[in-house]
């Protein structure tokens, strides 16, 4: 308990929240850091989800393989990037590995949605004279949506989660609030810099939450 009344208090004091160091200025950086890699990440992995899911061809495979890129921490493939030409390039090293994981909840939500568009939905479509870039855009991605909507919701609650792990590249965010408190021996920073990271990610579950519930019906059945 001490510790948790030691961190509010770090909370508290108004000198941390002001300046280049200060949690303003380092809470901007890691919601711009995780909005760059959500972004980077959808236009990677929505329109390869999309496009396999509608031909039906070569997605469990894809899916397959980006899933498996679960298993490899991203710190491990941070360090290897850093190691690599790219490592002085920062921040491409920290936005690869952040997007890389990314991409599996992306595409595996946009895949699944849309093979489980309805069939008969899709031959009534095409029935009508639909093209299949028709079919996918005004018939199969509206009932997809709420899956894909549930893959970026997961998507960016991970990486609010894990965009700390720019601190360690020497990027910002509020890993370098949870890092300068390690230097510094100071538990309470430690723990105000990892309670700020839980109730981003948090509220950022909230905003999506909230979104779902004032879309239209089709897309609040999305469940996740």
């Amino acid at each position: 308990m001490t510790t948790l009344a030691d961190a509010w208090s770090w909370l508290t004091t108004s000198a941390h929240w002001s300046g280049e160091d200060g949690v303003g200025n380092r809470l901007a950086e890691h919601l711009f850091l995780t909005a760059v890699c959500l972004l980077i990440g959808c236009l990677i992995a929505l329109p390869v989800g999309l496009v396999l899911g509608h031909r039906g061809k070569g997605g469990a495979l894809a899916v397959n393989v980006a899933n498996a890129g679960r298993a490899v921490p991203t710190f491990a493939v941070l360090v290897l990037l850093l190691l690599s030409p790219l490592g002085p390039y920062e921040p491409w090293p920290t936005v690869i590995a952040l997007v890389l994981f990314a991409v599996p909840p992306l595409l595996t939500n946009a895949y699944v949605g849309m093979r489980g568009v309805d069939p008969d939905v899709v031959r009534a479509a095409r029935g009508m004279g639909m093209t299949g870039g028709q079919t996918l855009l005004r018939v199969e991605l509206p009932l997809a949506t709420p899956l894909i909507l549930t893959g970026v919701r997961i998507a960016a609650v991970q990486l609010v989660a894990t965009a700390t792990v720019a601190a360690l590249a020497g990027g910002g965010g509020l890993g370098r609030i949870i890092t300068a408190g390690f230097n510094l021996a100071s538990t309470p920073q430690v723990v105000a810099g990892a309670c700020l990271v839980a109730v981003l990610a948090l509220a950022v579950e909230g905003v999506f939450e909230g979104v779902r519930r004032l879309a239209p019906d089709g897309t609040r059945r999305s469940g996740g």
